[in-house]
């Protein structure tokens, strides 16, 4: 037969739903069941946070809606989280999001503005040249995938 658990929290903590609360101590958040702390993270760990969050409505501790009022996080966000668990698991957390590789830069234009870099021409003319927008290859340059030239060469007047 199951226990009951009386609704005891420790003073100064903040509901989430009937069974849980939470309370930050200095620079940590710590989670309750009832009296017992089941997990803690740092406050600045938004990572952990969201995973235990997404785990308490994925096993159905908590609600959508519980969460978000609790914490003042949009219950859409929450929805993301899950879903990202869902599909990824919990080291997508953790792990950074994946670079797209862009598709106005293919290998062949990178070497073509690269020489027309090394020629010295400004990043404004290679952009009408090439038709690539000056923002991305001003972003190209701050990546490291293209070098800007130190000679400078001006157009004929």
């Amino acid at each position: 037969m199951p226990q009951v658990q009386l609704p005891i929290f420790p003073q100064g903590t903040s509901h989430i739903n009937p069974e849980l609360a939470f309370e930050r101590q200095a620079d940590q958040i710590v989670y309750y069941n009832g009296h017992l702390p089941v997990f803690t993270h740092e406050a600045s760990d938004l990572a952990s946070f969201r995973l235990f969050a997404t785990q308490l409505i994925i096993n159905g501790t908590a609600s959508y809606g519980q969460i978000a009022k609790a914490f003042g996080v949009p219950a859409r966000t929450l929805k993301r989280c899950a879903q990202r668990y869902r599909i990824r698991g919990a080291e997508a957390f953790f792990k950074p999001a994946a670079k797209r590789n862009g598709h106005r830069l293919t290998p062949e234009r990178l070497t073509q503005v690269q020489a027309l870099l090394d020629e010295g021409l400004s990043v404004p003319l290679i952009s009408e040249q090439s038709g690539i927008l000056p923002s991305t290859l001003h972003k190209a340059i701050d990546s490291g995938r293209l070098r800007v030239s130190k000679k400078k060469r001006f157009p004929a007047l």
